[in-house]
């Protein structure tokens, strides 16, 4: 088993992971469209909390420990909590369950990863009049669903306290600007994008995979 020591503390990583999150958000969401600013610095925020205490220092696993007076070791496999939980709930090993998390997680950002990306593939594309092709064909907001789906993919496999507190917030920050931006289209194009409206749900990719 890996220990604190092996495997916190490692501030080059922290770092690196933090520029690396930060240039595939800016690159692949930012661009073309206008900066948000307050989802941009919240989805920054995240990134910033997550990574520091997955390869930094373990604070939520010294506060569970500290309040819940269990004893959380701090190391590779119990900073996945949500497998840890099942482990000390007796209801799976912990290899195994950090096994199935992470095999969850990782394809849940995958996914989020080819929409957020092929999303600003499509935007850079068709840069007049209204997407309705490839991604954009199953949902009106493929780059948001897809920063959602990297969110939900690394709660999912590394939760911590401040992304659990900030996630629901993102949710709503990027939903907000979702409808701000349908607005936007709606003023511009008019019965086209009214018409795409119809036809093609917000987020909800499974309706169109498998009309």
């Amino acid at each position: 088993m890996v220990h604190e020591t092996n495997w916190y503390g490692n501030w080059p990583v922290v770092l690196a992971s933090i520029i690396l999150a930060t240039f595939i958000f800016t690159i692949f969401l930012a661009r073309p469209k206008r900066i948000d600013w307050r989802s941009y610095g919240l989805t920054e925020a995240f990134i910033i909390s997550l990574f520091t205490e997955m390869f930094g220092i373990p604070l939520t696993i010294y506060t569970l420990t500290a309040l819940f007076k269990i004893d959380i070791p701090a190391n590779v496999l119990t900073g996945h909590l949500l497998a840890t939980a099942m482990a000390y709930m007796g209801l799976i090993d912990l290899e195994t369950a950090v096994t199935i998390v992470m095999a969850i997680s990782i394809v849940i950002i995958g996914l989020g990863l080819l929409l957020l990306i092929g999303g600003w593939y499509q935007v850079y594309q068709h840069r007049e009049g209204v997407a309705t092709t490839g991604l954009y064909r199953l949902v009106r907001h493929p780059q948001y669903l897809g920063i959602i789906l990297i969110m939900t993919g690394f709660i999912i496999q590394w939760p911590t306290i401040p992304t659990l507190i900030m996630y629901p917030i993102l949710l709503y920050v990027y939903h907000r600007q979702a409808l701000k931006e349908e607005k936007y289209m709606i003023t511009r194009y008019g019965d086209a994008y009214r018409k795409y409206m119809v036809n093609t749900p917000r987020y909800n990719l499974l309706k169109k995979l498998f009309k």
